[in-house]
């Protein structure tokens, strides 16, 4: 797993569940904007829609020429934590290799404490956002 990743579950994991609900909000925070020519439903074109969130949310993961993997996400400002969730991953995978995304744990979310805090369908969206990352990513390295 990515480096600043890990550092982000572990900072989660050490928080008490009241400051677990603040530190999801700012990374709700987190998420890059869409660039031009992905904004509104034909935007999506090239994303996937992840149907497990209980809010429209789409995602791409893009392995580019240099060999990391570039994340987009799309998910409206008023669904925080699963906003939330695109912030971790846009933030704690930045720069990261294919191999490293492919590592992340399945269970990055339980391992951040987050099933404490928030409801198991939230959980359950977080982990297949995550799930549909790595299998964009598998797909274009191959495997």
């Amino acid at each position: 797993m990515p480096s600043k990743l890990a550092e982000i579950v572990d900072e989660f994991a050490a928080a008490p569940r009241d400051v677990v609900l603040e530190m999801l909000l700012e990374y709700s925070d987190a998420v890059p904007p869409l660039p031009a020519g992905h904004e509104g439903h034909e935007g999506h074109e090239g994303m996937e829609q992840v149907p497990e969130c209980q809010t429209p949310f789409f995602l791409r993961a893009e392995v580019t020429a240099e060999g990391t993997v570039r994340t987009l996400f799309d998910c409206p400002p008023e669904s925080p934590t699963t906003r939330a969730f695109a912030g971790i991953l846009a933030e704690g995978l930045a720069d990261a290799s294919p191999e490293q995304v492919l590592a992340v744990p399945d269970d990055l979310y339980q391992r951040m404490g987050l099933a404490q805090a928030i409801s198991p369908l939230r959980v359950r969206g977080g982990t297949a956002i995550l799930g549909r990352l790595k299998r964009q990513v598998r797909e274009q390295v191959g495997g």
